[in-house]
């Protein structure tokens, strides 16, 4: 069975959060349910990878005018004068790591931010030697715009891409995006609770 990645649906939490604590270390905060809940009302973009129906990977990202407690997100905010995208986390089970899957969700994430925002960010920690996610997002034409210490000891490095289709999308069609599968329009719960006036937006 291929690939699939979609949006999390509220009852699979419990899985998602066994993959984050599973791979919680320096780059990665351990959750409590409490806490994950609190980022599926939040987040804007919430999806899982999925394969042969086991749910292996996830990816949280949260608009530039979210209610996020992310020290780095409020880095973001503070040092981004454009509406940005931010990508919190993303997980992916240790057994199913190097097989394509981050580039896939990368794909996926910057397509959905493409066609709503100017400017993609996210963080990544610095390690001493070679360090695997700087060369995968340098890869992907990020690029660093400055550091934000974690603790004494640990700095990330505060990445961005400018979503470089984004001012044409938006000059042809506005907010009226087609209703295609591949647009992923916001998530159902988001747009709702937003609409209603009770997200955390």
């Amino acid at each position: 069975m291929s690939l699939v990645i979609r949006d999390v649906q509220e009852h699979e939490l419990v899985r998602v959060l066994e993959l984050n604590n599973a791979a919680a270390g320096p780059s990665i905060n351990a959750l409590d349910l409490d806490r994950l809940r609190r980022f599926h009302s939040g987040a804007e973009y919430f999806r899982v990878a999925e394969k042969d129906g086991e749910i292996f990977a996830f990816l949280v990202a949260f608009g530039y005018d979210a209610r996020h407690d992310s020290d780095n997100f409020g880095w973001f905010q503070q040092n981004i004068d454009e509406p940005f995208l931010y990508i919190d986390r993303i997980v992916v089970d240790r057994a199913q790591r190097g097989k394509g899957t981050g580039h896939v969700f990368y794909a996926d994430v910057q397509t959905y931010a493409e066609m709503r925002y100017p400017v993609l960010a996210c963080e990544v920690f610095l390690v001493e030697g070679f360090n695997r996610a700087l060369l995968f997002h340098g890869s992907l034409e990020f690029q660093e715009i400055g550091q934000c210490p974690q603790n004494e000891r640990t700095r990330a490095a505060m990445l961005v891409k400018n979503m470089c289709s984004h001012a044409w999308i938006a000059d042809t069609y506005g907010k009226n995006l087609p209703d295609l599968p591949w647009v992923g329009h916001p998530r159902t719960e988001w747009i709702d609770k937003r609409t209603k006036g009770t997200g955390t937006r």
